[in-house]
């Protein structure tokens, strides 16, 4: 399942006051489930925002059929991660930044 964040897909974006709903979703995703992108002005949601991010905590985790490719395209892309891809018992990871101040996960489970 490669590029898996260039094929998320906008599913509302509606104007709420000075900000907009936003929503995104995989299209081999599980039917209804869709990411809000939330803004950060709101001051305690900054404050958690920046605690997670120092404390090395993901914001967010996305499942995928291969790491290693969703590794090497984001990487091509510049993004900054935090180590290689690791195993840990079933599962092999990677956490990296998303420019907006979080951290993501990306895991890929083990077939079994």
């Amino acid at each position: 399942m490669s590029n898996f964040c260039s094929r998320l897909q906008k599913i509302a974006d509606v104007p709420a006051g000075e900000y907009r709903w936003i929503t995104v979703a995989h299209p081999d995703g599980i039917n209804g489930v869709e990411l809000v992108l939330e803004p950060s002005a709101f001051p305690p949601a900054k404050t958690y925002q920046k605690s997670l991010f120092d404390a090395g905590i993901p914001a967010a985790l996305f499942v995928t059929k291969d790491i290693d490719a969703e590794f090497k395209m984001l990487q091509s892309r510049d993004v900054k991660f935090r180590s290689e891809p690791i195993k840990a018992d079933n599962l092999k990871l990677v956490v990296f930044e998303d420019t907006c101040g979080n951290l993501i996960q990306l895991i890929q489970l083990s077939e079994q």
